[in-house]
């Protein structure tokens, strides 16, 4: 191939590339139910393939697969929405009593600091200015976070979720294997085996994340909600799930989880025994997420670092906000193996492994 067909073909893929940029920021605002319904498709393909298997027809197996879920949402809101409803109420009329101890609390370890080093570092002033922002932070996170969550399932109710994503996800899902196969039939015969290859290779690593993290989520989510509910917590159940379903961000979920419920149990209990169980129940929990839950579910299949799924999530909430969220692990994914058989056609090529190349000065 000629320098200017590669040009040509360059410039052909920046075109593209800037193209797609500027349709997610263009469609943005109405993207995410169809990328929901995306996901879900894919996320379902492999049961739905075995259910045809079994001689059911496509059509008739994918909207069983849609109904399935809908159900299973369906039974959630029916069962939890209520107690989540309710411990929201509580956790809104806490704040203040909340804020009231985190005030104390500051005020009693700026007296101690004061005592131990002088009036010259923590004067009186700025004390009572200290311990006064603790108590005002606290309520704001708190009525931030209540306000997210009640928002969160506001937006769960709109018609463009309830109603667009589970028609568009039965059209993706039935349709799966014909699109799979339209997009198979326009690869460049020169490169197709190679761009096989590589789609192969991101299919496995981000069926892994996702189904695996799906499942993990799952498990965490109920192990907290439970066990921080029987330990005694008053909204252990509103932190237990937030802590599961947060898990999918690597450390994220486990580190605000943990914080929140300690936090919590702290103001609620006058002991330390109920502190204790609680803090029981989150040890094990990671035991379980370390040790059992991730190597049997994920094992290691996963070829996605933890600092670059974090990095991907923030990065797609900055730039797209919940549709980019969405997109950011399959993108994640797909940089990443594209940097791997990059890496590997330098590894093997003479400008590696030649030691007498063009920058190396000699003869």
């Amino acid at each position: 191939m000629s320098v200017g067909g590669k040009s040509q073909q360059m410039v052909l893929l920046g075109m593209l590339l800037i193209g797609f940029w500027y349709a997610l920021q263009l469609f943005a605002s109405v993207l995410a139910p169809f990328v929901a319904a995306g996901v879900a498709a894919y996320a379902l393909d492999p049961p739905t393939t075995q259910l045809t298997r079994l001689g059911l027809p496509r059509g008739f197996a994918a909207i069983a697969m849609i109904l399935a879920i809908l159900a299973a949402m369906l039974l959630f809101a029916l069962l939890l929405y209520p107690l989540l409803l309710f411990q929201l109420g509580l956790l809104a009329a806490r704040i203040p009593h909340y804020a009231f101890l985190a005030q104390g609390w500051a005020r009693e370890v700026l007296t101690s600091v004061q005592e131990q080093f002088g009036p010259d570092l923590v004067n009186d002033k700025l004390r009572d200015v200290i311990s006064g922002q603790a108590g005002s932070m606290l309520s704001i996170v708190l009525s931030t976070v209540t306000g997210v969550i009640g928002s969160g399932f506001a937006i769960f109710n709109l018609l463009s979720l309830v109603v667009v994503t589970p028609v568009v996800g039965f059209y993706l899902l039935r349709d799966w294997p014909r699109m799979i196969t339209m997009i198979d039939s326009w690869l460049p015969n020169r490169y197709a085996p190679v761009i096989r290859v590589q789609a192969r290779e991101i299919d496995r690593i981000l069926s892994a994340w996702v189904r695996g993290q799906a499942l993990c989520c799952l498990f965490l989510a109920l192990y907290y909600a439970l066990g921080l509910s029987l330990a005694g917590l008053d909204l252990g159940l509103v932190v237990g799930l937030s802590a599961g379903l947060l898990s999918f961000i690597p450390y994220v979920g486990s580190i605000i989880g943990g914080a929140t419920a300690i936090g919590l149990s702290l103001a609620q209990f006058p002991n330390w025994h109920g502190v204790a169980w609680v803090a029981g129940v989150l040890l094990i929990g990671q035991v379980l997420e370390g040790y059992v839950i991730y190597p049997r579910v994920l094992g290691d299949r996963v070829e996605l670092p933890a600092v670059w799924v974090i990095f991907a999530l923030f990065a797609g909430a900055a730039a797209f906000g919940f549709l980019g969220v969405m997109l950011a692990v399959p993108i994640a994914a797909t940089i990443g193996v594209l940097c791997r058989f990059w890496l590997r056609r330098y590894l093997a090529s003479t400008l590696y492994l030649d030691p007498q190349g063009p920058l190396s000065g000699g003869p």
